[in-house]
């Protein structure tokens, strides 16, 4: 298995993490997952754009350009060779010794990137049957539109629900819907769907960018806007969306069954759209068809 390490690709064993690099010690630092078809990078100058944004909200020098960034990771997909996958990369501030909760100088200290891509593929079977998910109260902190390497609230919220015997978590804070533990969540109710707005709570999901701009095309009407605990258990399709999840019905939450139990046609709709549009940038029909 090889890594981008900075501007190198090597070999795994090959790669030393300081111990007193700051995103070991805070988790000072940015990360993002590309979904890679047909060897091609989907929606990847989105992603870099939200890195963008990201480090510029946390105070965080990126040592290196979009151009460099992108080229080196193509080299690290191709290198590795196999064609579906998932490519994950991340930046921490860098490594600062002795110890300070200070942001360091950023002349001084470089940020420190690793990159890693391995083999994925789409998630059929949960596409096809849904997944239950658990409500979940939504305790992290408030700069949730930060793609940061801080994922403690997260893991926690989804461990939550899967000890209640559940696939995901729901999380609601102040009675209001945010989203799952990893992924964009959405509520269908008479035709039209509902998603949380952008903003300090959610993060700005990529899927969830594409899946607005293929509702408009299709005539399906979706507000971004907050739904109440309470309507989750009124809805009539709700379902999820990520950049490795795509869209994956929820057919569950807590002992409620949504809509028939089965995916709806609207969730069923987006996929198939979000599918094609993936079929039509990257050249590949793998896994497509009606869902």
């Amino acid at each position: 298995m090889h890594i981008l390490w900075n501007d190198q690709i090597v070999e795994r064993e090959a790669v030393k993490i300081d111990i007193e690099d700051r995103g070991y010690q805070y988790g000072d630092g940015l990360y993002e997952v590309v979904r890679v078809y047909n060897g091609h990078l989907y929606m990847v100058e989105e992603h870099l754009d939200r890195l963008w944004h990201g480090a510029e909200k946390i105070r965080m020098h990126l040592p290196f350009t979009k151009e460099e960034l992108t080229a080196n990771l193509k080299k690290l997909v191709e290198l590795e060779g196999f064609k579906e996958g998932k490519l994950y990369f991340q930046v921490t501030r860098g490594i600062d010794s002795p110890r300070n909760h200070a942001l360091p100088d950023p002349e001084k200290v470089k940020g420190v990137l690793t990159a890693n891509y391995r083999p994925y593929e789409r998630p059929v079977e949960k596409m096809e049957e849904g997944i239950t998910v658990a409500v979940v109260p939504d305790t992290r902190w408030l700069h949730c539109d930060i793609k940061s390497l801080s994922l403690l609230g997260n893991v926690l919220s989804l461990d939550e629900a899967r000890r209640q015997g559940f696939d995901d978590a729901v999380l609601v804070r102040d009675n209001k819907v945010t989203e799952a533990s990893a992924a964009n969540f959405w509520v269908v109710k008479d035709g039209t769907v509902y998603t949380h707005p952008d903003g300090q709570l959610i993060l700005p999901g990529i899927t969830k960018m594409k899946i607005i701009e293929l509702a408009r095309e299709m005539g399906i009407r979706v507000k971004e806007e907050a739904v109440s605990e309470e309507e989750l258990f009124t809805a009539d399709e709700c379902f999820v969306s990520g950049s490795l999840t795509e869209i994956v019905p929820v057919i569950k939450v807590n002992d409620h069954i949504v809509g028939t139990g089965k995916p709806g046609e609207i969730t069923k709709r987006l996929l198939n759209a979000y599918i094609a549009s993936v079929d039509t940038v990257c050249g590949t029909s793998k896994n497509k068809g009606e869902r």
